[in-house]
């Protein structure tokens, strides 16, 4: 499991997957969100812009992300 830093309040779903380099651009990052490929917390997340926050977990395909 990978493990993300949060300097702020909260990180957009979207903007997460690109900073981690789990995708290309924007657009890939929607497409994996709005296809239901994406779980936060084992719940498919559909929120494209979803606000994560400390303690959150991000899964897809292999990938795995603990907001710490």
């Amino acid at each position: 499991m990978k493990k993300f830093e949060l300097k702020q309040d909260y990180i957009q779903l979207n903007n997460l997957l690109k900073i981690m380099d789990f995708v290309g651009s924007g657009g890939e990052a929607k497409l994996l969100i709005s296809d239901g490929a994406v779980c936060v917390n084992n719940e498919v997340e559909m929120q494209i812009r979803k606000k994560l926050r400390k303690g959150d977990v991000i899964e897809f395909d292999e990938h795995k992300i603990e907001i710490i």
